[in-house]
């Protein structure tokens, strides 16, 4: 059967001035043309050709021997070449583009904008393109914990935090306790591999460890010290919500920053503020 949106080898059934017929097996009425133009000197009736197959203007089967950037039930980042009032069209590699509905984007895309996306085989039949990957990506990275990942930031999540393609293929996430706004859909992230779940996915964090975050969030508070005039209005002993949102780090760094440069002599601690010395 020839398969939409899928790479296969099918046999030329017969020959036309304008390209050749191709089909699984020979006798098969069921055909789709290869143009002329893309046809090889030594390719006869019999002869085996590599083909994509997708629809072309007028929406008709059509083969061709140019390889896409991504077939259907794949994973690829691809760039947006037009945004329309039906949605963004994809390079998917060949002569037409791919369409992005609105309704599967997660995120607004821009023209230049590089997006993960998979193919799929829409309601009409035609291939389409949608952001929502979380189910398609890969659970069987090779890392472990404490390795070093490299990922692109496909979705974000108030509750759940930011989801991670993982070489833009493993599934991820940095978790909402790891999370505080730093990275937004489309960034491309450095992080550590803090836990592999049992269905092999992983959880990310793009913070240090502990001893070594500590004298970069110190750094932080001290630059905001600094800033405001050397004290802060608010302790340790401030909400989380406060601290996050003041300070974008969790309580428990807050706690250890402001322990660390306490422990340099650098501020002093109040009842509600933290001073320079």
């Amino acid at each position: 059967m020839i398969q939409l949106g899928k790479i296969q080898k099918l046999q030329i059934e017969r020959m036309a001035d304008f390209g050749a017929y191709l089909s699984e097996n020979a006798g098969d009425e069921n055909a789709v043309l290869l143009p002329k133009k893309q046809l090889k000197e030594d390719d006869v009736i019999g002869s085996s050709v590599e083909v994509f197959v997708y629809r072309d203007s007028k929406d008709r089967l059509i083969a061709t021997v140019n390889m896409p950037k991504i077939t259907v039930g794949n994973i690829a980042v691809l760039t947006v070449k037009e945004v329309t009032k039906i949605g963004a069209f994809l390079d998917m590699g060949l002569e037409r583009d791919l369409l992005l509905p609105y309704k599967e984007q997660t995120y607004t895309v821009n023209t230049g904008d590089e997006v993960l996306v998979a193919m799929y085989i829409d309601k009409s039949n035609r291939l389409a393109a949608t952001m929502k990957v979380y189910e398609r990506l890969a659970t069987d990275s090779p890392y472990k914990i404490d390795d070093e990942v490299s990922g692109l930031v496909y979705e974000v999540s108030r509750n759940f935090g930011a989801f991670v393609a993982v070489d833009r293929k493993y599934s991820a996430l940095i978790p909402a306790r790891e999370f505080s706004g730093e990275v937004k859909p489309g960034d491309i992230i450095n992080a550590r591999v803090t836990r592999v779940k049992e269905d092999g996915k992983l959880d990310l964090s793009i913070r240090k460890k502990a001893y070594l975050q500590m004298e970069d969030d110190g750094k932080v508070l001290l630059d905001m010290l600094k800033q405001r005039g050397g004290s802060l209005p608010f302790s340790d002993k401030a909400s989380p919500e406060i601290i996050k949102q003041e300070c974008g780090m969790s309580k428990n760094a807050f706690k250890r920053a402001v322990g660390h440069l306490m422990k340099e002599g650098l501020v002093e601690i109040g009842s509600d503020t933290i001073k320079l010395k």
